[in-house]
Parts: C-alpha cells; sequence; structure tokens
C-alpha cells in the first residue's frame, strides 16, 4: 500500500469517529482543548488497536482464503464504505436543549469502540494486503485522535451537518480502496 492509500485509509477509518465527536461537541459547555484532546486520545488509541486485531484475525484465517483474499477485501470496504454513506444519508439525531454533563471515562470508550468497528473490519482486509500494520494502525489511531480533537472543538460551531458529510466522503474513499485492490490483482497481477 503506497503512502497516499495510506492516508486515505486512515482518514476514512476516522471520519465515523469524527461524525461522533462533533455530535459530542455540540453537547458540551465550554470546550477547551485539553479535553477535546483527552477525547481525541481515547478514540485514537482504541481505532489504533481495532485494525491490528482484525488483521491477527485475518492472517490466522489467510491460509484458507489466499484465492478469494482480493475479493474478500472488496466486499468487506465496499460494504463498509456503503454503510458509511448510508448513515452519512441518514437524519442526525435530535440535539437536547440541556446542557450535557462531563461525558464519562466508560461512556468514550464504550463509543469509541462502536465507531472502531469498521477498523477492525479493514485489519482483516488488511491482512491479505501487503501492509505494515503497525504502520497503518498507527495512521488510524493518529488521524483519528487529530479529528475527533477538531470534531469536539468544532462541534459548538458547526453541528453535525459537516460530520455527516465527513462520513460519505469516507465511504466513498473505502469503496475507492476496495475497487483499486480488486483492479491490482485482477488486471495488474493477473493469475
Amino acid at each position: 500500500m503506497n503512502p497516499a492509500s495510506l492516508a486515505l485509509l486512515a482518514f476514512a477509518m476516522s471520519t465515523d469517529a469524527f461524525a461522533a465527536s462533533i455530535g459530542k461537541g455540540a453537547s458540551l459547555v465550554r470546550t477547551r482543548l485539553p479535553q477535546a484532546l483527552k477525547i481525541g486520545l481515547i478514540f485514537g488509541i482504541i481505532e489504533c488497536i481495532a485494525p491490528m486485531i482484525g488483521w491477527s484475525i485475518g492472517m490466522a484465517a489467510s491460509q484458507f482464503v489466499a484465492q478469494w483474499d482480493h475479493w474478500i477485501a472488496f466486499v468487506l470496504l465496499g460494504g463498509l464504505g456503503g454503510h458509511m454513506i448510508w448513515e452519512g444519508f441518514r437524519p442526525a439525531s435530535p440535539v437536547r436543549d440541556e446542557v450535557a454533563p462531563r461525558p464519562s471515562f466508560w461512556l468514550l470508550v464504550a463509543t469509541a469502540f462502536a465507531t472502531s468497528i469498521d477498523a477492525m473490519a479493514v485489519g482483516v482486509t488488511l491482512a491479505f494486503a501487503d501492509v505494515n500494520i503497525v504502520l497503518a494502525a498507527a495512521a488510524i489511531g493518529i488521524a483519528t485522535t487529530v479529528m475527533v480533537t477538531l470534531g469536539i472543538l468544532l462541534g459548538r460551531v458547526i453541528g453535525s451537518v459537516i460530520g455527516k458529510r465527513a462520513e460519505i466522503v469516507g465511504g466513498i474513499v473505502l469503496i475507492a480502496i476496495g475497487c483499486a485492490v480488486l483492479y491490482d490483482h485482477l488486471v495488474l497481477q493477473p493469475s
């Protein structure tokens, strides 16, 4: 995977967490950088671990599915991308008028885990590609930390409109990467 594809993958994996952080930022009263960075780090660390778990699962299964690995990558990335686009077009949940309390650590961890399921599935896909998983996971974790921190800080200003659009763009990027994996295997490296 070339550096541009890796950067696009990292961005795509961070968009759902970015969308969630904008919603969370909109509910916080006075968001400061240290609080936003703490939330960003929680999301980034979990998003970094998830693809490594998926990669481990994929590596264990890779010897059994080596002939179909490109199709598996295409279907998983396409499905995840389609789901992200679908979620991006769904209406945002209504924002409550009352002041939200400070988010608890465990609620943040649960939310971060929920947004990292797709990163785990992508990790499975990366097991079938020639990818340095540590580098990929670190890129995803860093991108998520930055995007979530920005999302929290910007949430009060821009609301959920940008977050939904970011999720749509992330879905399109995942579908494009899935198509590139299939193209690379079927056209550039025919059996």
